[in-house]
């Protein structure tokens, strides 16, 4: 990094004595030309950055595929806490949904109430692949038996 910053230190000290030299009249343009410069460097320092932090990561997935996640599809919650946090949400809106439906239609519309409550928990778990990802991951990792052909 000290030999890149001395080189900046040098464009500066060119960019400057040009100006010196050219007038005040020369100022942005010079100016210009020596964020160019900077924002070019700086390109190429995020741009190792990044294929250095891509490179550690499939260094990482080579040597144990686990640890990285796939991603999920587009829209599915795919994390314990959004699932979580959803089902939270669900039960703290069932309480005035259960109030509502109770005063306006009785027993039935708390029935109703509770199925949409149900049936939107149902959807959402069956999208996030919860309701059988468990019994999937348990089946691939349990050893043969010899009972099964």
């Amino acid at each position: 990094m000290e030999a890149r910053d001395h080189e900046l230190k040098r464009d500066l000290a060119a960019t400057l004595h040009a100006r010196g030299e050219l007038g005040p009249e020369y100022e942005s343009a010079l100016i210009d030309s020596f964020l160019e410069k900077v924002e070019q460097r700086l390109d190429t320092t995020l741009d190792r950055r990044v294929r250095r932090h891509l490179a550690e990561q499939q260094v990482t997935a080579a040597r144990d595929p686990r640890s990285v996640r796939a991603p999920s599809a587009a829209g599915a919650p795919s994390g314990f806490g959004e699932r979580f946090g959803f089902g939270v949400v669900s039960l703290v809106l069932a309480v005035p949904l259960s109030a509502i439906g109770v005063v306006n239609a009785g027993i039935e519309g708390l029935v109703v109430a509770w199925m949409g409550i149900v049936g939107v928990n149902a959807v959402h778990a069956a999208r996030s692949g919860g309701l059988f990802r468990q019994r999937e991951r348990r089946a691939a990792s349990a050893p043969a038996s010899e009972w099964q052909d």
